[in-house]
């Protein structure tokens, strides 16, 4: 064991919205198992360590219960900020999965908040240098600080705050 094996990383995706079959066919998948499978595959890819944490920015999956159970598959430590197809009379359920769930969360540090849905603008002006955030499900927004963490934008593998940033600063 190296000294490093223990050292936890936190990262960040969203819009798994696993079990939807428009949402599979719109990233161009056959159907759900394989889209699923690809989610799982490429999370697992790049969150090797139990320890390393995991922010899902909102919509798991499309206003049901159903696919909750697949985010056992995943590894590490996983936090839900919601989004608008997740559910309140959910979270109950999908507690059995997670470790915890909020509606957003911001780190004055860095100057990032993280939410689902882009804020507005006007957050960023005084606030906040930058949002991570998932949603639109591409990158429409021309606004530098603006950082798009849907599943397909960033290749199904949930990406450090270091690697968002890297071409921000």
């Amino acid at each position: 064991m190296t000294i490093f094996a223990s050292i936890m990383t936190t990262r960040y995706i969203s819009d798994l919205h696993f079990g939807h079959q428009g949402m599979a066919n719109m990233r161009g998948f056959l159907d759900v198992e394989q889209m699923n499978s690809l989610i799982i595959e490429q999370w697992n890819r790049i969150v090797t360590n139990k320890k390393d944490i995991v922010f899902i920015l909102g919509d798991i999956t499309m206003e049901k219960k159903a696919g909750y159970e697949l985010l056992d598959k995943l590894n590490g430590v996983k936090h839900v900020i919601l989004g608008n197809h997740d559910r309140r009379q959910d979270v109950k359920e999908l507690l059995k999965y997670v470790d915890t769930v909020c509606g957003m969360m911001g780190d004055k540090k860095n100057g990032v908040i993280f939410t689902h849905c882009p804020i507005h603008p006007s957050e960023l002006d005084y606030r906040f240098k930058y949002n991570v955030h998932g949603h639109v499900h591409e990158n429409t927004l021309s606004d530098p600080r603006y950082i798009n963490v849907s599943a397909e934008v960033i290749n199904y593998q949930p990406k450090t705050l270091e690697e968002l940033l890297k071409n921000k600063i």
